[in-house]
């Protein structure tokens, strides 16, 4: 059992220190997008691959399987989805898949979209020392450039967990933007012990997050309970609000997750949903963190 810490007896300036290490600093919300347009719309896949089980061991064939869909079955979908519409896209991948499949990593980056960092091996970032996160980082990047022949600009924690070293190890990187947090839902400036770091958050949510309502945990008691029709409405909802506020849409998908036949088409009336509204811009995260660094208000 995990030792009870006693937070309540902790000095004020101790606690203070802990809140204030990683902090959302100004907001980086533009007066409005490229070409004018009212709504941003930053559409990202998390290309985990079998990544997710291989982290653990690997011990299992079966998820193993599930986690090769994503490539055989996902991607492809997903792809011919993005092309059909003309949108441009953001993955975030560990170096464990690309290296498993270069071409598709090629491929996506040749079509416009962006590959950016997700780990080496969708490791957890609180259960490392702070050496082994950046050398794994700093490897992933390595890799991915490798591979693609472009260097990130951009990382994605994997799980978004975000240790007491993430943001000094991307600072260092030089990197452009996290997308791990959930302090906004536009674009904000990182701030670390109270300091401006330049790099740039664009904030995540479990709400805009398709695994949050459709994975599964086949030993646990956890059951997909909301049907793709439903989570249609929640998207929907989460982006007529950021039309209305003139901000950002971001969504976190999965292509093991999305990609399945019943599911796919819930992305596809989502786009149908946005695109029916005027002033929208379709756009990599890089893209939209860019516009918005530079326009801020």
């Amino acid at each position: 059992m995990d030792k009870v810490l006693d937070t309540w007896n902790w000095p004020e300036e101790r606690w203070r220190s802990v809140l204030n290490h990683v902090r959302a600093g100004r907001s980086l919300k533009p007066a409005s997008w490229a070409d004018g347009a009212r709504c941003a719309v930053a559409l990202s896949f998390d290309s985990d691959h079998e990544s997710f089980e291989l982290r653990d061991g690997g011990k299992s064939v079966s998820a193993l399987s599930q986690g090769q869909f994503g490539p055989r079955q996902g991607i492809p979908r997903i792809r011919a989805l993005l092309e059909r519409y003309d949108i441009k896209a953001s993955f975030f991948v560990p170096a464990v898949s690309a290296m498993l499949y270069p071409d598709e990593q090629r491929g996506l980056a040749e079509a416009g979209n962006e590959i950016a960092l997700h780990g080496w091996i969708h490791e957890r970032n609180t259960l490392l020392d702070g050496a082994t996160e950046r050398e794994l980082q700093l490897r992933a990047a390595d890799k991915l450039e490798e591979i693609v022949g472009v260097r990130p600009v951009g990382i994605r924690t994997p799980s978004w967990d975000f240790s007491a070293h993430t943001l000094q190890i991307t600072r260092e990187m030089g990197l452009l933007y996290d997308s791990s947090l959930m302090a906004d839902v536009d674009c904000y400036e990182l701030l670390m012990d109270g300091e401006p770091t330049g790099v740039v958050e664009l904030p995540v949510e479990w709400i805009r997050d398709d695994a949050a309502y459709l994975i599964m945990d086949r030993w646990g008691g956890l059951r997909p309970q909301i049907a793709p029709a439903d989570i249609l409405g929640i998207f929907m909802r989460e982006f007529d609000a950021a039309y209305v506020e003139g901000g950002i849409f971001q969504l976190t998908m999965h292509p093991d997750i999305i990609g399945h036949r019943s599911r796919i088409w819930l992305l596809e009336e989502l786009i149908r949903h946005i695109r029916s509204h005027p002033g929208v811009w379709f756009a990599t995260h890089a893209d939209v963190v860019r516009h918005a660094k530079q326009h801020a208000v």
